[in-house]
């Protein structure tokens, strides 16, 4: 689905901030469930669309050795998490400023961006839609079958997890039906063999982010 021109522009500056821990795919799949949550849920697009495009820019300012101990299954350092959410806000002022984007609508991208993994409740329908867009990515093919590289997990127990966790993590009714639907897309993927088998023991998941 095609974004408008600013947003685009968004995208060309946020990208050398997202080449880092498959960020930039990342964004782009999540940016994908954004315009479609966008096409049932109550949002703005000039708030939700930056937002998503933005939200992940604060990890560049980590060394990448650490960013898996920040987020996945077992986070030995999760404190991190916090330091990219407002690492990130600071570089999304800076390009939204530049690019002289409507002054209002920088403040709540920022605040969203500040609050997009760490805090529970959303500040708005629009922190609703770019929180639930950051999550659906996890459901995707790509997304999926990068998370089970990265965090070497048994396939049968992500798929479990993925499932049962959809009520408790989405905040919006589209999102719950995306999800749901692309667990079912992963599942047959996995009884037709189209996705190779990680073999990994002794892991436990306690929360992926």
């Amino acid at each position: 689905m095609p974004i408008k021109s600013i947003h685009q522009k968004i995208f060309e500056k946020a990208k050398p901030f997202l080449r880092t821990r498959k960020n930039l795919i990342h964004t782009r799949i999540a940016l994908h469930y954004a315009l479609k949550l966008l096409q049932s849920e109550r949002g703005d697009e000039d708030v939700v669309l930056p937002a998503v495009i933005l939200h992940d820019v604060g990890w560049k300012m980590l060394p990448e050795d650490l960013h898996l101990t920040a987020f996945g299954p077992n986070p030995s350092n999760p404190k991190l998490a916090r330091v990219h959410e407002v690492e990130g806000a600071k570089i999304a002022e800076v390009i939204l400023k530049d690019l002289q984007y409507p002054s209002q609508k920088i403040g709540e991208i920022c605040r969203i961006i500040r609050g997009h993994d760490t805090r529970k409740k959303p500040i708005s329908w629009n922190d609703r839609i770019v929180k639930d867009a950051d999550k659906l990515w996890r459901y995707s093919r790509k997304g999926m079958a990068i998370d089970l590289d990265r965090f070497r997990v048994p396939r049968s127990i992500y798929l479990n997890f993925l499932e049962k966790i959809i009520n408790e993590w989405f905040l919006t009714r589209t999102a719950k039906e995306v999800a749901t639907k692309e667990m079912i897309s992963r599942r047959r993927e996995k009884e037709s063999g189209r996705l190779k088998p990680t073999e990994i023991f002794h892991f436990k998941i306690h929360s992926i982010k």
